[in-house]
């Protein structure tokens, strides 16, 4: 550390969580030796925050510790190799200096600094769901890599040290006392990831030979002790699609029924459960949408593609929706920024022709759906395409005569293509909803606001979005 250069004392900052320290750093030139050599005072003047002070004093002051103890560790070393040069010598030189380079890694750990939107989700000290829980697994495996000096190979130890400080920073983490468990069998599997597609790395190759690894090689993923199955990476290393293969056969059997008429739903349930490892890995590596839904057409199905959601998510998708806009329907019509807006103006002239109490209440909730929109200031064409061509990539619904109790229509469209033929405005906002989960298809920035409105309200975090 006594050599560093200023710049290397900014990234041990940012590593350490304190990257609002970088702009003062950087402008009174701390080095690396400047920073050994801060006191009480000296940190005073340049830290503002107590928090920040009391964490910078205390991980100089370790370094401090840790380098004096390796230095009288070498020379405990060097006097005990003088009296005992059969012991302290060769292999169990190597384990010596090994084991307290592990120690050194142990009191030195320190979790990453995660992206804003992690961030915003562990701020609700709320379980993220599995794409963010994955991010997370991503991010700590990043993160202990370069703590390991570019070494793929953690040991148990380091592992543990990983995860103990996730959950102590997030104790919201550790689900019912089982997450730890959890938490590292995915970092591991996150880890083995990384490590499958390398050919060039001399550990890897070494590691790779030593337990018998052949190029092509499969083995079944382990899967069978997990308790959520949201918290797995997904790591099979199977082929995604093997002839003749147990998984083929299920494939197959879903393709079949599918084009019956009278379908078997139940077992359609059982095969969409067995076969969601091998999907949601599909999905994950982006494989093409038509190459998913040729082998897994029941998401073309609403009901399968709320139950899909939640199989990720442990949320009724379609239920959230109808309460939504139970709750919301007469605030979104009443608001001013769309008081002369073209579907509302449709919506009045329509009320003014039927009396029947459900009907109306039908109609109000139609509205507000394809209004919703408007009234956050984002692009309803990224939203529906209401009696007229679809022309988003991303999901979006086709809304044909919205308040003709007789002749209207409601289809999800992704990537230009139809996917799904559905029965009302409610059924339409959930399917989209879960459309972006289920297929994991970013969110457009036209249309932010009015999606994490709703998903805000579907996940019941805890600071929900409002109306304006």
């Amino acid at each position: 550390m006594e050599n560093w250069s200023v710049e290397q004392v900014c990234n041990w900052l940012k590593q350490r969580n304190l990257g609002e320290l970088i702009p003062k750093f950087r402008e009174e030139e701390v080095s690396g030796a400047a920073l050994l050599a801060l006191n009480d005072r000296m940190v005073q003047q340049l830290v503002k925050k107590i928090g920040h002070q009391a964490v910078l004093m205390d991980l100089i002051k370790k370094y401090h510790q840790q380098k004096s103890g390796l230095d009288s560790l070498a020379g405990c070393c060097e006097t005990a190799s003088q009296k005992f040069p059969e012991v302290i010598s060769g292999k169990n030189l190597k384990s010596f200096f090994a084991r307290h380079k592990m120690l050194q890694w142990t009191s030195s750990y320190a979790l990453p600094d995660f992206p804003y939107d992690v961030k915003c989700i562990l701020a609700e000290k709320k379980c993220p769901d599995h794409s963010m829980r994955i991010r997370i697994i991503e991010f700590l495996q990043a993160d202990m890599t370069k703590y390991l000096e570019g070494s793929l190979y953690p040991n148990s130890q380091q592992y543990n040290v990983a995860v103990n400080a996730l959950l102590q920073a997030y104790p919201f983490l550790d689900e019912d006392g089982n997450g730890f468990l959890l938490w590292k069998r995915a970092l591991k599997d996150r880890f083995k990831y990384v490590r499958r597609p390398i050919e060039d790395d001399e550990q890897v190759l070494r590691n790779k030979c030593k337990f018998g690894h052949r190029r092509g090689q499969t083995r079944k993923s382990s899967f069978a002790e997990n308790k959520l199955y949201d918290v797995q990476v997904q790591v099979q290393e199977e082929p995604v699609y093997l002839k003749g293969s147990k998984m083929d056969l299920h494939i197959e059997w879903l393709k079949q029924e599918y084009m019956k008429t009278q379908r078997n739903w139940k077992e359609v349930d059982n095969k969409m459960n067995v076969t969601i490892e091998i999907r949601r890995k599909m999905i994950s590596n982006k494989a093409p949408l038509k190459d998913i839904l040729r082998l897994f057409p029941f998401l073309r199905c609403p009901y399968q593609l709320f139950r899909e959601f939640q199989l990720l998510t442990h949320m009724d998708i379609y239920k959230k929706t109808v309460g939504i806009l139970e709750i919301y329907s007469e605030n979104i019509l009443s608001s001013y920024v769309v008081r002369n807006n073209p579907i509302n103006i449709m919506l009045q002239e329509n009320l003014k022709q039927h009396t029947e109490e459900d009907v109306l209440k039908y109609m109000k909730m139609t509205a507000a759906c394809l209004l919703l929109p408007d009234v956050f200031g984002d692009d309803s064409s990224l939203f529906a395409a209401i009696n007229e061509e679809v022309k988003a990539v991303t999901p979006v619904l086709e809304v044909k005569n919205p308040f003709n109790l007789n002749s209207c229509e409601f289809a999800l469209y992704v990537e230009r293509e139809e996917l799904a033929q559905l029965d009302d405005c409610t059924m339409a906002l959930a399917a989209l909803v879960a459309a972006f989960h289920v297929f994991d298809i970013p969110c457009p920035k036209r249309i932010h606001r009015t999606l994490k409105f709703l998903e805000s309200l579907v996940f019941e975090v805890r600071n929900p979005a409002s109306l304006p």
